[in-house]
């Protein structure tokens, strides 16, 4: 049987064409053995234990909570775009670029936190480093960003700044798919 790294591999696929191409990772949700075993490889990248997990919507969510669980711990689901969250004296927020604004429950966070991210992707890093200062303000220690792939290339600063750690670099997904598969 394949081990989860070489599964993630099988279940990832470059789609589009030469002007666009986007990242399909949906496979990894329908394999049973990749469900089981990426919460605590994820939950391996760091040493300290937290004491909450915290997922940005929508795949940092599935995957924090799948971490969370594993480790025995409660999710915080970080909201993209929460009109919500916009009026509430209750919510803290940054805005990133591309016009999103990040958002969670600030009681739900709390000082003496201990604080792992939990996300599929790493590509800029803007959404982290959004959660990382919205931790920050409340007064928790950020343990790091937790990712299945980092596509971080060139941003070593931000990298460090997260304490980002994956499974894959995104360079090495580059390869796995020489010739495109049929759809179906």
């Amino acid at each position: 049987m394949p081990d989860l790294l070489t599964r993630l591999r099988v279940g990832f696929h470059w789609r589009g064409g030469p002007d666009v191409a986007f990242a399909d990772i949906t496979e990894w949700w329908r394999d049973p053995v990749v469900l089981r075993d990426l919460p605590p490889a994820l939950a391996a990248l760091f040493e300290a234990a937290p004491t909450v997990v915290l997922g940005p919507a929508s795949r940092g969510t599935l995957l924090g909570a799948l971490v969370a669980a594993h480790l025995g711990v409660g999710l915080v689901e970080v909201r993209k775009n929460d009109r919500v969250a916009e009026h509430s004296p209750f919510h803290i927020g940054r805005d990133v670029p591309r016009q999103m604004s990040l958002s969670f429950r600030r009681a739900l966070v709390r000082p003496h936190d201990r604080v792992l991210c939990v996300d599929d992707w790493v590509e800029s890093g803007a959404q982290a480093l959004a959660i990382r200062d919205m931790v920050d303000e409340i007064g928790a220690e950020w343990l790091g960003l937790a990712c299945v792939v980092d596509d971080l290339q060139g941003r070593d600063d931000v990298r460090r700044r997260l304490d980002a750690r994956a499974l894959l670099s995104a360079e090495g997904l580059i390869d796995v798919e020489v010739s495109p598969r049929p759809e179906g």
